[in-house]
């Protein structure tokens, strides 16, 4: 099976990468690749994303034919994908993050602020947080609900269908830390540097 990391350059992707091949078993590759005939054949695709929204999605349209090919993945061939961070907020429709930017919209919504309440919450939202289940998600198999993981980000991901919620966290409101859609899933949090139950995420995702 070909699992790949999809590298177009928005920050430093190792520990994803390290994760991710810390848990792959022998008859999985882990290939990290811009290259659009590697994703298109890929069995799973993973999305990190570091940064604001705008670099982001700036960074996927700066490399010809990658969005299509990443369309084309996800909502025609239904294979699976895992957005991490800024790549789950990307599943949306727009950002607001530097300037009004248009998303992938593979999952209706919008990526605003957190309300920080006149500055009771510091932004970004840094360190180990309990999530809280909504639904089962396959890539929560083995994870006990309230279980800790970590987060850096200041920007939250408001689906229109609150049943594509998977987890949240309470950060001022009930923020969004988990999707799962059909064949797309999404975490807010970081499970490469959520320690070992970050790993069985990764683990779930590629046993899926």
């Amino acid at each position: 099976m070909n699992v790949t990391i999809v590298d177009y350059k928005s920050g430093n992707i190792s520990s994803v990468i390290n994760s991710f091949e810390a848990v792959a078993q022998d008859n999985i590759n882990i290939n990290v690749t811009e290259d659009l005939n590697q994703i298109k054949s890929s069995d799973k695709i993973v999305l990190p994303g570091q940064g604001s929204f705008k670099s982001c999605v700036d960074a996927l349209n700066n490399i010809s034919g990658l969005v299509d090919a990443l369309k084309d993945f996800a909502l025609v061939n239904k294979k699976p994908l895992l957005g991490i961070c800024v790549g789950l907020q990307m599943f949306a429709d727009v950002g607001y993050e530097e300037a009004e930017t248009k998303g992938l919209g593979w999952i209706p919504g919008k990526v605003s602020k957190i309300d920080n309440k006149n500055g009771k919450y510091k932004l970004p939202h840094i360190g180990w947080n309990e999530i809280e289940f909504m639904k089962n998600s396959k890539i929560f198999n083995g994870i006990e609900n309230k279980s800790h993981m970590y987060f850096v980000h200041s920007y939250e991901f408001i689906p229109e269908d609150k049943s594509v919620i998977s987890a949240t966290v309470d950060y001022s409101t009930k923020v969004v830390c988990s999707i799962e859609k059909e064949n797309l899933f999404g975490t807010q949090f970081h499970p490469e540097k959520s320690d070992k139950l970050g790993l069985q995420i990764i683990k779930n995702f590629i046993n899926l």
